[in-house]
């Protein structure tokens, strides 16, 4: 079995001029891809070969899981976004956001503080954790499925991820992410189907160095 390129939700134009064309061919169709490509590469002929990809992520290291899992949170990411996206969710999602952040635009500003503040690589997460929305930080590849809980929302925080379209400037990228492209429909159906298999966390396995962390 080898693991193959996903395609994008949309065209390439679609989240223009909040994504530029450009950004999304280089991003999936070269970043995306060289995970891909280097994954097959490291598990041909090997026992890993046969693994679906969220087996080979909880039960590998090193090399084969940075790919594995890169491909896992690209896959996960595009769908993030929508054309004409952004706002605010509602319905449940918004209910439990209250609850658990107090309001929407609270949880927009922890949010936002852990995508800017997560130092080098990495990305952002809203979760389900014990039924309660929560919010984390991975640096590099690193995931929630590494620690039992349900990712429902990320942000890509690489730089590849936004140079071209906003250079170095991380937080108008994240402030563009919530505003114009965020995907509040997927988040949901996250959330729908998490809520029915929603394991007891363990936050204890999450790190506690600087990257990957609980952060509420």
């Amino acid at each position: 079995m080898s693991f193959g390129l996903s395609s994008l939700p949309y065209e390439l134009t679609a989240l223009a001029p909040h994504m530029s064309a450009e950004t999304l061919e280089i991003h999936h169709g070269r970043h995306h891809k060289s995970y891909v490509d280097t994954l097959n590469k490291l598990v041909e002929g090997k026992p890993e070969a046969g693994q679906d990809l969220e087996t080979l992520i909880v039960s590998s290291e090193g090399a084969i899981f940075n790919n594995a899992a890169q491909i896992w949170n690209h896959d996960f990411f595009w769908k993030c976004m929508k054309p004409r996206g952004g706002g605010r969710p509602d319905g449940r999602l918004a209910e439990m956001m209250t609850e658990a952040f107090g309001s929407f635009d609270r949880f927009a500003s922890e949010f936002s503080e852990a995508a800017v503040g997560q130092f080098g690589s990495g990305w952002a997460w809203l979760v389900l954790n014990k039924g309660k929305l929560a919010i984390r930080k991975t640096a590099d590849a690193d995931l929630p499925l590494r620690y039992d809980e349900q990712a429902l929302l990320t942000i890509d925080v690489w730089e590849h991820a936004y140079y071209i379209d906003h250079r170095n400037l991380r937080p108008r990228y994240v402030k563009t992410f919530l505003g114009n492209l965020v995907n509040w429909d997927f988040a949901l159906e996250n959330l729908n189907r998490a809520s029915q298999a929603d394991r007891a966390s363990r936050t204890d396995r999450w790190p506690q160095a600087a990257g990957s962390q609980l952060i509420a």
